[in-house]
């Protein structure tokens, strides 16, 4: 899979939470999620809840600790399918 197809799944994952639907629309790397896409800081954890389902990965603790915007984002999510790829 790639970038520009996670980034096109992952803003499908990002829609029904983001009401800010024209900086969903520019979504760039570094597009904050509670700042740029005014997603209520509750839904978060349920964006990343979406986001293992959309792309059967597991995010631990410590790769969402890392997570501070779209482009961090991007990255676990492309790290996470890598290691399916490789543990499989």
């Amino acid at each position: 899979m790639t970038k520009e197809n996670i980034i096109q799944e992952f803003k499908e994952v990002l829609r029904p939470y983001a009401t800010n639907l024209e900086a969903l629309e520019n979504l760039s790397e570094n597009t904050d999620f509670i700042n740029d896409l005014k997603i209520n800081s509750a839904n978060v954890v349920d964006v990343f809840l979406d986001t293992e389902e959309k792309f059967d990965i597991e995010i631990n603790n410590d790769a969402l600790e890392k997570i501070k915007n779209v482009g961090d984002a991007i990255q676990v999510i492309a790290d996470k399918i890598e290691e399916n790829k490789v543990s499989s």
